[in-house]
């Protein structure tokens, strides 16, 4: 089953269940999915999806930091339980072992030695985490400490 097609099963379950958060949640990731493919003129496939996906758990994850600074943790709360849901439907993250292994390459594979090539190990080690769900941020934070920096 597709990733769309599961998010729609899910969602006539949520609504079945009275569920006002869970069906909010996946109205909008369905609402999102379906504007990307009016966008491209062409249904989504799993591939595209996923990215889409993680940009919208990383557009709550900047809301509840948000929050959390402008003092409003109700708010801040409701985003981190959207966030479990969407995450319900992304690749497994990777643990902070195996990112420090990708990292590790990547800088082996770029021979990196300083802060100048961050951006090359960056690339590196997201190619070797792809298809799975990591954050950006704290990935970058790694490479940033393991060059010295």
């Amino acid at each position: 089953m597709t990733l769309a097609g599961r998010i729609q099963q899910d969602l006539l379950g949520a609504m079945k269940s009275r569920d006002e958060l869970r069906t909010s949640v996946l109205r909008m990731a369905k609402a999102a999915m379906k504007n990307r493919e009016v966008e491209k003129r062409k249904p989504l496939d799993d591939s595209e999806a996923i990215p889409l996906l993680q940009s919208l758990v990383k557009q709550r994850r900047e809301s509840v930091e948000q929050f959390t600074k402008g003092g409003r943790p109700d708010l801040a709360e409701r985003e981190t339980k959207e966030i479990g849901i969407l995450e319900d439907y992304l690749p497994t993250a990777p643990t902070s072992e195996e990112m420090e292994q990708a990292v590790a390459a990547a800088i082996a594979e770029a021979n990196a030695s300083s802060r100048q090539q961050m951006g090359a190990v960056v690339k590196a080690a997201r190619a070797r985490l792809a298809g799975r769900n990591f954050d950006g941020k704290a990935l970058s934070e790694l490479v940033r400490i393991r060059l010295g920096g």
